[in-house]
């Protein structure tokens, strides 16, 4: 004799495992959404490791200093070979500032690059000496240092702190143009700003 499924009876079945299984995927974590979930931000492959100079090009005239270049959102250094002026006595804090204001505006190398670094101070940017009244380290730029971006007022900054440009504490004053009379700040380039140098515009201290 066959006998007969009554379906009225396995729908209440199948509606409870559906419900059973439900709750076992939720306590095991799973659980469905409709609403995008941001995971963060996908992992940078540059390694931000400053590759080792080109020792090739040292010369007569060219030592080894360390600039700040970008990586990932914060400035990191690296060595470069720098053409120093001949002169002596030691060069001023104008040549110096020149000097390595040259090396940030060019573009990073291959090996540089392929490390993550990169540049924001544009070709435009220029120091200039001191004027009459300013301190005798004391550099200006053809534009209010507030008017650069940030993250290339942090590199300048953390660079020149790092040479003679700098006073005995690391620290550097600069201004804008002096036909603008523009006032002299001191900045100081700190761990913080080099982790965070969206902090550089609003870092510098009037001088008194």
């Amino acid at each position: 004799m066959r006998r007969t499924v009554d379906r009225r009876r396995t729908r209440p079945a199948l509606a409870v495992l559906t419900a059973a299984a439900a709750l076992l995927a939720t306590g095991c974590g799973i659980r469905g959404t409709s609403v995008p979930v941001d995971a963060g931000a996908a992992p940078s492959r540059a390694s931000c490791e400053a590759p080792e100079p080109d020792r090739s090009a040292e010369r007569t005239g060219r030592v080894s200093m360390r600039i700040y270049l970008l990586c990932g959102s914060r400035v990191l250094s690296v060595s470069r070979e720098v053409r120093m002026p001949d002169e002596k006595p030691p060069a001023e804090p104008v040549q110096i500032g020149r000097a390595l204001l040259e090396q940030l505006r060019q573009p990073p190398s291959s090996a540089e690059t392929g490390a993550g670094f990169a540049t924001a101070v544009e070709d435009w940017v220029q120091v200039s000496a001191p004027a009459q009244d300013d301190p005798d380290r004391a550099l200006r730029l053809n534009r209010p240092p507030e008017e650069l971006q940030s993250m290339a007022l942090a590199q300048i900054v953390c660079t020149l702190a790092e040479s003679t440009a700098a006073d005995e504490h690391h620290r550097v004053v600069l201004g804008g143009p002096e036909s603008d009379r523009d006032p002299l700040k001191r900045y100081t380039c700190s761990e913080e700003m080099r982790r965070h140098p969206e902090i550089a515009v609003n870092s510098g201290v009037l001088l008194s």
